[in-house]
């Protein structure tokens, strides 16, 4: 079989959708971008600024790891912490904590849901979080500052609570793999979560970014599924 029958088998024969053959990753990813995730993205009617194939293997992870907490670093309305809540619901087992800068826009209201206010840097924060994760089976999952210094910083101050086979994942670092001038490499101005998701890599080998976690190509979190291996 010659490569032009693959091609034209892996066309598409509707002309309604035919406009589909020409749309690459990185133009699904830009047009996602610009016109679906801060606007048409929701779970139980609360916005949730996440790409909703990340979401899928979210809910994989909590199945695999069963942790009995959660440590969502950035939670704006509360969409994606709602969304948690009930798949810790679902298996009857855990808790999320929110830990946001501010939480006057925050409308997710669960049972299993814990709200502590303030930077992931502050040195309370950082002192609550590890007092109340103190033997227990943490994941955290980072959409907080996403400059590099900030998200450096967030990996070295928690990455000892995450648990071994469990997951620190940091979120967004697909605005890394686009040129300033685009829309998703122009958010945030400078380098983000990949550099420093890298560079913390190569210094602590307990850690490794869980590439099968990005099986479905479409990922707002390039090398960002990073999964503890040693304790």
């Amino acid at each position: 079989m010659s490569s032009n029958d693959t091609v034209g088998k892996n066309e598409i024969v509707d002309s309604e959708y035919e406009n589909l053959n020409n749309i690459s990753l990185a133009g699904w990813l830009d047009f996602h971008q610009k016109n679906v995730v801060f606007d048409n993205v929701s779970w139980m009617g609360i916005p949730t600024w996440k790409n909703v194939l990340d979401l899928w293997i979210y809910q994989e992870l909590v199945f695999k790891v069963r942790p009995d907490i959660i440590v969502e670093m950035g939670s704006f309305k509360g969409g994606s912490t709602l969304y948690l809540a009930h798949l810790l619901e679902n298996i009857g087992h855990g808790r999320v904590i929110s830990v946001d800068i501010d939480h006057s826009n925050f409308v997710a209201s669960h049972g299993r849901i814990s709200i502590f206010t303030g930077s992931t840097q502050d040195s309370g924060i950082i002192t609550q979080i590890k007092k109340v994760c103190a033997g227990a089976r943490v994941m955290i999952i980072h959409d907080a500052d996403h400059n590099k210094d900030t998200v450096l910083a967030d990996l070295y101050a928690y990455a000892d609570i995450v648990s071994k086979d469990s997951y620190f994942i940091i979120e967004d670092g697909v605005v890394d793999l686009f040129s300033p001038q685009s829309v998703l490499g122009s958010a945030l101005g400078g380098p983000g979560p990949l550099p420093a998701i890298r560079e913390f890599l190569k210094s602590d080998r307990r850690f490794v970014a869980d590439r099968d976690c990005e099986r479905y190509l479409l990922t707002y979190n390039p090398n960002g599924f990073l999964k503890r291996i040693h304790t």
